[in-house]
């Protein structure tokens, strides 16, 4: 039996004597890469936090100590120390999440995936356990160096650091990477710590050999003492965080796991807010990956674990049509710019950066900084695009809505992984972007049904100046064009049984049009006459749509959203300002958070299948 397999709680990892952590360690890493490999998942953030799991696990008590990880990506070896052995189903149904879950473990807290968090989360929990009277609770946080570059971490450390005695924790795991290299002022500042460790040593020289100088030595001592800031901004600047208040531990290196206990256990006994500077190798121990220049397999699907491979060459997918037509674009617009938050390669705009690099603006995790720096950009007379994933649009929608809306500004907002997306759970599916949009006064927002619309729409946006535009498609392989029969204004008719009047107009959103046309099939097929559309630009509702409406017996859409919130409702809205009372069905996600699964499997679940909403309309209509 391996050493791995007797860890079953963080009871077992402490009572493991010290000479076989190492071991371990490594017994975890050959457990990641065998795992992982055969299931897919985030490997290199888990490679490279083994020791520091290890040392959190040996030093504090979970779950009555709190540990919060930052997004979570790097959870796969805390599920492991405290109990959770079976990776065979990781991120599909019915198996392990890929971030921590409160349904899978006491152990678990925070679960929803989107980064500069956590701090907040730990600030929260330590005040309510001194508020509770549990001073002996102890609470830690973990984020990365990339995490760190969100606004919202700051605005955490501002009051953290304020609180002098309040029992925190901040472990920074500073791999120099979020997806892609960190960059940015407190990048390079992180970098400066890597690099200039000497002020501790040079602080311990002066002691020692000035102590030994006869009369002045204790004096000088002293005077070298009080210049403390003054060293530290010139041998190692962690000044900017003991400015902030904040008692600052390290650098420490990440993989020496007797150093990393030793730096924690000061951390706890301080007393207040600690900020522990750790320095990881993303993809640690296993050679693949700290080759891949890209990533270091941030996230990989189901690879050869000799080689790194993948062991199926993936189709092409939405975002290479992204990729493709922008890079065409930049060539014949020079004041089309593009901004990403720390996601220049998973959006697609890898491509264009390579062309233009003077013209790409990566900001960090910041999308509420990326939003309204676009205002700023289209005001001075350039044309935004900002890729971001569909779900994180949600983190920014004050700034959509008073910088960009109000401001009519035009910029274009490309949303990848829209709809559902499965695998990742709850907080990665794009379902609330088409909601929030809809109530953004004067926004326009496209969902191309095929990669050729995604390029044709794409160049429809960036046209527009005086409104923010949104291009929203799905996670995946992008399928073969659905062609349009005829056009009717600004809608593509997809199928009809006749030119003339139709029992039922269904209207399929997106990525759902192919599953419209399929829908339009089975009904005609029982004798319905059937017309399916898709309105190419959705929000606001075109009045060719409202005008084809009024030759219908009824309306269904079919979308990838929040049924209650979206383009059904839209629709129905303005079929009814139009004095039109023709039954509007709608098909789409109810308002709940789903748990991971295919992408499949949620749409069979939520009854979004061509089969299923051609029953469901049946039985309506007939």
């Amino acid at each position: 039996m391996g050493l791995l397999e007797t860890i079953q709680s963080p009871a077992d990892l402490k009572a493991l004597p010290a000479p076989q952590v190492a071991e371990l360690a490594r017994e975890i890493r050959a457990f990641l890469v065998e795992s992982v490999s055969k299931t897919g998942g985030h490997l290199g953030p888990n490679l490279g936090v083994v020791e520091l799991t290890i040392a959190l696990h040996r030093v504090f008590d979970s779950p009555r100590d709190t540990i919060v990880f930052d997004t979570g990506h790097q959870s796969y070896v805390h599920k492991l120390l405290t109990g959770r052995h079976d990776f065979s189903k990781l991120k599909k149904q019915g198996g392990l999440s890929g971030y921590p879950s409160r349904a899978e473990s006491e152990h678990d807290v925070v679960e929803n995936s989107h980064a500069s968090t956590a701090l907040s989360w730990a600030d929260g929990i330590a005040k309510a356990r001194r508020l509770k009277g549990e001073r002996g609770r102890h609470t830690v946080a973990v984020i990365g160096d990339g995490a760190l570059t969100g606004g919202m971490a700051w605005e955490a450390i501002n009051n953290i650091a304020a609180d002098k005695d309040l029992p925190l924790t901040i472990i920074v795991n500073d791999n120099e990477r979020s997806y892609a290299p960190t960059i940015g002022g407190l990048a390079d500042h992180l970098a400066t710590l890597r690099t200039t460790r000497g002020y501790e040593r040079f602080l311990d020289w002066g002691k020692n050999t000035l102590h030994r100088t006869p009369v002045v030595g204790g004096a000088m001592y002293e005077t070298l003492h009080g210049m403390k800031k003054g060293i530290k901004d010139i041998v190692a600047p962690q000044g900017m965080f003991e400015d902030l208040g904040l008692k600052y531990l390290g650098p420490v290196d990440g993989h020496d796991e007797p150093a990393l206990e030793s730096a924690l256990r000061k951390a706890r006994a301080f007393g207040g807010p600690v900020l522990v500077h750790v320095i990881t190798q993303k993809g640690r121990g296993y050679q693949p990956a700290v080759n891949d220049d890209a990533d270091q397999f941030h996230s990989v699907g189901k690879i050869n674990p000799e080689t790194g491979l993948p062991f199926e060459v993936s189709g092409r997918i939405w975002t290479d049509e992204f990729n493709d037509e922008m890079v065409a674009l930049g060539a014949e617009r020079p004041d089309l710019v593009a901004l990403t938050a720390a996601m220049l390669i998973p959006v697609g705009l890898d491509g264009f950066a390579a062309a233009y690099p003077d013209r790409v603006f990566d900001v960090g995790i910041a999308e509420q900084h990326a939003t309204t720096m676009a205002s700023g950009l289209a005001f001075a007379g350039l044309h935004p695009v900002v890729a971001v994933y569909a779900t994180f649009l949600n983190r920014a929608f004050d700034q959509l809505l008073m910088d960009a809306a109000l401001h009519k500004a035009g910029i274009t907002f490309v949303l990848d992984r829209a709809g559902v997306t499965g695998s990742d759970g709850a907080s990665h599916n794009g379902m609330w972007d088409m909601a929030i949009a809809s109530i953004v006064p004067g926004l326009r927002l496209a969902a191309p049904r095929d990669g050729q619309q995604v390029r044709m729409q794409l160049r429809e946006a960036v046209d527009v100046a005086d409104a923010p535009t949104v291009i929203r498609f799905p996670k995946g392989d992008v399928g073969d064009p659905v062609p349009a029969v005829r056009q009717v204004g600004s809608l593509d008719v997809l199928h009809e049984t006749s030119t003339e009047a139709c029992d039922l107009l269904v209207v399929g959103v997106g990525a759902f049009a192919a599953l419209s046309v399929d829908v339009a099939g089975k009904l005609e097929a029982q004798g319905l006459r059937v017309t399916a559309v898709d309105p190419r630009w959705v929000l606001p509702v075109s009045d060719d749509l409202v005008e084809l409406a009024r030759t219908a017996g009824a309306v269904a859409v079919v979308e990838d959203n929040l049924v209650t919130s979206g383009v059904g409702v839209a629709v129905t809205v303005a079929l009814r300002d139009a004095g039109l009372d023709v039954p509007v069905h709608l098909h789409g996600i109810p308002k709940t958070f789903l748990d991971h699964a295919s992408r499949g499997q949620l749409l069979d679940e939520l009854g979004l299948t061509a089969d299923a909403v051609a029953t469901s309309l049946a039985t309506r209509l007939h």
